[in-house]
């Protein structure tokens, strides 16, 4: 549980959304934004609109006309939101608060009334419009907007009309973008009395007024619990849940984002709402033709799953999967990261992983790796790493090419980073038992792309214990050097990579010496008798210079001295013998090692010193040379290195170049001669490990 919290990611926001106020008297037109004597002409004609509104608060007729029409005229400026501000600079706000309301009715006053409901909802209109702009939210309310516009959601009491139903839809229009994002509004709803009104209104038959009044909640109930309790005490959920079985999409999409605004952070609540029978209608609006619905009824399904495993299990069981997994495939970006976050929840239950797997979740999510979109990529790999917890899904996993992807992909954000090398440590574990068996069933068995996956895959993730089962005895080698012989430059550097990868592993069962010691164990004379007359029995002649030795260190030393003095040559009974083709440096600091076994091997002097190493048979000085010698390989001279370990049978400097040209691969595959290089030395790099993997398995066989 704990490392889910470490990598997990929290369930996307929601937001209270601002209605779009669509208007309904004409098409709206474009106010390009007023400076100078523009913006003053613009003052002239709102301080002339809000002067008609306020001397027009009567029932008569004219008076009526004129404030629908001077309502209607700031409502036209105001769709601009660039002249919202002068139209609240020229007085607009105390105006329209104003007309929110209507005139007294004497007592005893039946007559119908002049554009009843009209001018109200003209006004809603007009400051809701002006409060799409923060900035103006607080100054509305402080003016009471509030309290009238709370007054008007009860209006269909007296009876359903179209004015009533617009004048209802245009208050819950207001109070939603009153509220916006603005936490103190949305507690000042709550405290006049707008909630009860707002779920009441969830049932009324109008399709548009139902649609507001969720939207109103919808905002109401983000990040405020006290406002989400209030709802679900008014008994809004058994209607919520009727709304999400509507036909209508505009009416699922509201009561799905409703919910899920309830649910937020909201454990109990959550807990209610599926005791509520919340859960299939959600479920079923994964089908839907709305994609917003589809995306907010994802989004609800990961926040149940992180209820309890039995909640996970339930989502699974009546049919998430499936429409989740299709989702994963849409062209919406939103779709996609919201199906992700659910399945990345649903994952973190056993059965599920299995489930998912089982539908193709695998492809679609190791896909969106590729994404560009840092959530997106991060909730594909939260769920994957779920789906890496199923033994049942690891030989998949490898099987399409999963452990390349989350080893060659480019993560955006860290946290992805730690989840995907998490991911690959849980598959590395599950390497063994039957899980083993499988690959190496597919190894044998599969075709050829997928044996190469699962070598590649195994070469990364299995135990060094398991190395020589894999790759000498199960043909996993050849794979790899397969790879190193492709004509596609990826494959050839899947395998480099994968064999540099393999090498370590064995070499940390079999650690090699930086420069281990002679084979053969000597007794040395010591220092005092390098090139000293005392006791010498034969002199060397090198550039004309006389070299003192002693025939018992020489015999002892190697087979090409022994060779000299006991068998046939002519230098057996010779005092002076001429060394040719060897610098004085050279012969030296050859003899220092002859009768000291060590001797500090410099650079300048290492090729030449091995040829010299190499002629008289000093297996120990060689590896000393060959040690110098592979601190200065390079990019550039790798290639000549290799030839000079071929030329003086050098073992260790050879293995050092296989490894060095395996780990530098990329950057190798640019230099010319690249090619060629690589496919001369397969044989040497086949034989260099088919022991170091037998060798390094069978010292750890010998430790147990």
């Amino acid at each position: 549980m704990e490392l889910q919290k470490r990598i997990d990611q929290s369930p996307p926001e929601r937001k209270g959304h601002k209605r779009k106020l669509e208007e309904e008297f004409e098409e709206e037109r474009e106010i390009a934004v007023p400076t100078g004597d523009a913006k003053q002409a613009l003052l002239t004609e709102v301080s002339a609109q809000v002067e008609i509104l306020n001397s027009s608060f009567s029932w008569k007729e004219a008076d009526r006309a004129a404030a629908k029409r001077a309502t209607h005229v700031l409502a036209e400026l105001a769709k601009n939101e660039e002249v919202v501000n002068v139209i609240v600079e020229g007085g607009a706000v105390p105006a329209l608060v104003k007309h929110l309301q209507a005139p007294l009715i004497v007592d005893g006053d039946r007559s119908l009334k002049p554009f009843e409901h009209e001018v109200e909802k003209g006004s809603a209109f007009a400051l809701g419009l002006l409060a799409v702009k923060p900035e103006h939210q607080q100054l509305i309310v402080d003016i009471g907007a509030l309290s009238h516009l709370v007054e008007l959601l009860k209006r269909h009491k007296d009876g359903s009309s179209r004015a009533v139903n617009s004048v209802i839809r245009r208050a819950a229009d207001a109070i939603t973008n009153l509220a916006h994002e603005n936490s103190c509004i949305k507690t000042r709803v709550r405290m006049e009395g707008g909630i009860p009104p707002l779920v009441e209104l969830l049932e009324f038959t109008d399709t548009k007024v139902q649609r507001a009044a969720a939207g109103a909640l919808r905002t109401l109930a983000f990040k405020n619990d006290e406002n989400k309790n209030q709802i679900v005490e008014c008994n809004a959920l058994p209607t919520l849940i009727l709304m999400l079985r509507s036909e209508d999409a505009a009416i699922h999409y509201e009561a799905v984002g409703v919910i899920g605004n309830l649910v937020h952070s909201s454990p109990n609540i959550k807990r209610e709402v599926l005791l509520a029978g919340a859960l299939q209608p959600v479920i079923g609006l994964l089908s839907s033709c709305c994609s917003e619905s589809q995306r907010e009824a994802a989004l609800l399904l990961g926040q149940f799953a992180a209820t309890d495993s039995d909640c996970k299990i339930h989502i699974v069981q009546r049919g998430a999967v499936r429409p989740l997994i299709e989702m994963l495939q849409s062209p919406d970006v939103q779709l996609r990261e919201m199906s992700a976050f659910a399945l990345g929840r649903l994952a973190q239950e056993t059965h599920n992983q299995a489930g998912i797997a089982h539908n193709g979740g695998l492809m679609p999510l190791l896909k969106l790796l590729d994404s560009k979109n840092g959530s997106l990529q991060h909730n594909a790999a939260f769920a994957l790493y779920g789906l890496a917890d199923n033994e049942d899904n690891v030989s998949d996993f490898i099987r399409v090419g999963g452990v390349q992807k989350l080893q060659d992909g480019e993560f955006i954000v860290q946290a992805t980073k730690d989840c995907v090398a998490k991911t690959l440590k849980r598959l590395e574990e599950k390497i063994h038992g039957r899980v083993l068996n499988h690959l190496l069933h597919l190894m044998r068995v599969a075709e050829k792309a997928v044996q190469r996956r699962v070598s590649l895959a195994l070469a990364h993730l299995c135990s060094p214990d398991d190395q020589r089962t894999i790759f000498v005895d199960n043909n996993g080698l050849e794979l790899l050097l397969g790879l190193l012989g492709s004509s596609s430059l990826k494959q050839q550097l899947d395998g480099a990579v994968a064999l540099y990868k393999l090498a370590n592993k064995a070499m940390t069962l079999s650690p090699v010496d930086a420069a281990p010691p002679s084979p053969t164990p000597q007794v040395y004379l010591g220092e005092q008798y390098v090139n000293n007359p005392t006791l010498s029995d034969v002199t060397f002649l090198v550039e004309g210079r006389r070299f003192h030795a002693h025939r018992i260190c020489l015999l002892a030393s190697s087979d090409a001295f022994r060779a000299m003095f006991d068998g046939g040559y002519r230098e057996k009974d010779a005092k002076d013998i001429e060394i040719p083709n060897i610098r004085w440096e050279v012969f030296e600091l050859m003899m220092r090692f002859v009768y000291t076994g060590s001797v500090d091997v410099s650079l300048d002097i290492a090729q030449d010193l091995l040829r010299a190493a190499d002629q008289y048979l000093l297996e120990g000085l060689k590896r000393l040379c060959e040690y110098t010698i592979a601190q200065d390989i390079s990019l550039e001279n790798v290639s000549s290195m290799y030839e000079l370990s071929e030329a003086f049978n050098a073992i260790s400097l050879r293995h050092t170049c296989i490894l060095f040209i395996l780990e530098q691969f990329e950057k190798l595959g640019a230099m010319p001669g690249h090619s060629h290089l690589i496919q001369r030395i397969l044989p040497e790099i086949r034989n260099y490990f088919a022991k170091a993997l037998t060798k390094a398995n069978n010292l750890h066989s010998s430790r147990l």
